[in-house]
């Protein structure tokens, strides 16, 4: 079955290519030439960039190259998806591009005047002989330029041809047009996007009612961040300005609800140096996410320690007002280091409000059958690609936002970062303050 998936999936990669290949290159120029071999390198060279990306980062390829490969290659990822689909949404407009020029060709094109014919001349008649200029005749007439540059030495048009037969066909004009603005589309799309992410994230404040949060906690403030993704790509200067929009917002407590790295700690540890200068007044707590178990959890959770963050491995501490406790991610299981909401829970005063970091959405369930008041969550990026929203909402049972399963809340964060290409479309990055509020206030 995996052999067929994979044979499956290459058969998809490489026919949706070959089309891009052929709208752009092959049906904007006349002919084979350098434009089509140059058109199916850059596609080519693409996508042997982009797979490089994800084998190095995986196989923990030297930093450096690492980096040299992740900008084009992740970014080529992006691209690729919003050329592929502005040249489909193409399709829509083609049909009725061409349709426009004709109706404009047969309203607009001016008559042609007929070439006139030579006079026969009966065999034997003298030839007439040309006059002088100024001698009874019509002046000979100088060669005039024509509009688009021809002479009058070219073959005139036929009566009622279109305007374009001079110049490009109709269908090769219509494809240069549709391809040229399906790639503007595409790369205006990736900037914004990728200059969205690379700028920092917003804060976003939510208000989040508690019944059994006591009225002295009326207001606590919680900073949720998730989705960091440090990596070769967004690096210290990344993790610095996603620090200091955490203490932009003062909060009571910091929560790091997973995915912080895309990396070993000897790569990325100078990148998430800053977290070091996180500030709360009741600390900052951490939580694994799926892809710590891709880049070495036990080695980052020592070091998010080192940096002044509290782990909670399947643990839980018990603050003023309320219980706060987190889970480890489901990735963990592999290694048997997996959720056990039993040792996290189990033993608690059900009586007090109780809030739960765990990475993914899907972990809910255990923590309605647990009675958890509040679970944070992150991980689905709010789709960070659209039209990937979709896929996530198949994946998770809360995409984004705060929603409610029985007696249990659920906030689901965007995330700060990005993971493969640095860019987001639809959804944009965020740090969330949840505001806590009590019934009896």
């Amino acid at each position: 079955m995996v052999i067929v998936f994979a044979l499956l999936a290459l058969t998809v990669l490489v026919t949706a290519n070959w089309y891009l290949w052929r709208r752009l290159f092959r049906d904007t120029t006349g002919g084979p030439g350098r434009t089509r071999r140059a058109g199916a390198v850059l596609i080519g060279g693409g996508w042997v960039l982009a797979i490089a990306a994800l084998v190095a980062e995986r196989t923990g390829a030297p930093f450096w190259l690492q980096r040299v490969l992740a900008w084009p290659g992740f970014l080529w990822l992006a691209l690729s998806i919003y050329l592929l689909l502005a040249v489909v949404a193409g399709e829509v407009v083609r049909p009725l591009l061409r349709r426009f020029l004709e109706r404009r060709d047969r309203r607009g094109e001016p008559a042609v005047a007929a070439v006139p014919r030579p006079e026969r001349v009966p065999a034997g008649a003298p030839a007439e002989q040309p006059q002088e200029p100024g001698q009874g005749g019509p002046a000979p007439e100088e060669p005039q330029e024509r509009g688009n540059g021809a002479s009058a030495s070219e073959e005139p048009r036929e009566p009622g041809s279109p305007a374009l037969a001079a110049g490009p066909s109709r269908r090769l004009f219509v494809s240069r047009v549709v391809a040229g603005a399906a790639a503007a589309a595409a790369v205006g799309t990736v900037g914004t996007g990728t200059y969205g992410v690379l700028r920092g994230p917003g804060v976003k404040r939510v208000t989040v009612p508690l019944a059994k949060l006591p009225r002295a906690a009326h207001g606590y403030r919680i900073a949720v961040v998730s989705d960091i993704h440090l990596s070769p790509v967004l690096g210290r200067g990344f993790a610095q300005r996603v620090v200091d929009t955490i203490n932009s917002t003062q909060p009571d407590l910091i929560a790091v609800v997973g995915d912080l790295v895309d990396g070993s700690v000897k790569d990325l540890g100078p990148a998430a140096a800053p977290l070091a200068r996180l500030e709360a007044r009741h600390g900052s707590f951490f939580v694994t996410g799926n892809h710590e178990y891709f880049s070495g959890a036990e080695q980052w959770v020592e070091e998010v320690r080192r940096l002044g963050l509290r782990p909670l491995e399947n643990d839980r501490t018990e603050l003023a007002w309320f219980d706060l406790a987190g889970v480890n991610d489901i990735a963990g299981e592999s290694e048997g280091q997996g959720p056990d909401f039993a040792k996290a829970l189990g033993d608690r005063d059900t009586a007090r409000a109780c809030v739960l970091l765990a990475h993914q959405p899907v972990q809910i369930h255990d923590a309605v059958d647990h009675g958890v008041d509040l679970q944070l969550s992150g991980h689905t990026h709010g789709g960070q690609l659209w039209p990937g929203n979709f896929l996530a909402e198949a994946a998770n049972p809360t995409v984004a936002g705060l929603e409610r399963y029985g007696d249990t809340q659920l906030y689901v964060s965007r995330g700060a970062g990005a993971w493969g290409p640095p860019t987001r479309v639809g959804a944009p990055s965020d740090i969330t303050v949840i505001e806590l509020a009590s019934k009896q206030a």
